[in-house]
């Protein structure tokens, strides 16, 4: 019997949900760029580019201990990308750059704890590896759902996800 390491899991779940992402990533419509189905919510330019800056944030998770949002000197998003050709170059740069941060990891570091943390308050403390598919992967196909309606709302047709959809019947 073959038993596959936590490290390998990861980053074959990893794999699968951002291909998946990247093909709802490509319709995002820049022209619509300030679209909001309510008020409440987060106009479709600024969505699109939290999906991929939350690549980043998972990325931190892998590679550090803590991350202390009082930090002035901690890591920020880069300015929000004004096309879509900016923003599937920031995605495929910061996928690559997660996938290597996870293949230089191993199973040992991603059972350490991560601690995500506001000064004092703790506000997330996991092994790096729950960390990374709660408020990495979990997180990040939490907000791809909010963007399929976005697109949805837009009449663009909503490509395959995890089985077939109203555009896209057969895989």
């Amino acid at each position: 019997m073959h038993t596959s390491s936590l490290q390998q899991n990861i980053l074959a779940e990893l794999d699968h949900e951002l291909a998946t992402t990247r093909k709802l990533l490509a319709l995002v419509p820049y022209e619509h760029a300030d679209y909001q189905p309510h008020p409440k919510s987060m106009k479709l330019g600024k969505l699109a580019a939290h999906i991929v800056n939350l690549l980043a944030f998972k990325q931190l998770f892998v590679q550090h201990p803590s991350r202390d949002f009082l930090d002035p000197n901690g890591p920020k998003p880069g300015p929000s990308p004004t096309s879509s050709e900016e923003l599937l170059a920031r995605f495929e740069e910061y996928s690559a750059s997660l996938r290597a941060a996870l293949q230089e990891s191993d199973d040992e570091k991603l059972t350490e704890n991560f601690r995500l943390h506001r000064g004092e308050q703790t506000l997330m403390a996991f092994p790096k590896a729950t960390a990374i598919r709660i408020m990495g992967l979990n997180h990040s196909i939490h907000h791809r759902g909010q963007l399929s309606v976005y697109l949805r709302l837009l009449d663009i047709p909503i490509p395959a996800m995890y089985g077939p959809s109203a555009d896209e019947p057969a895989w």
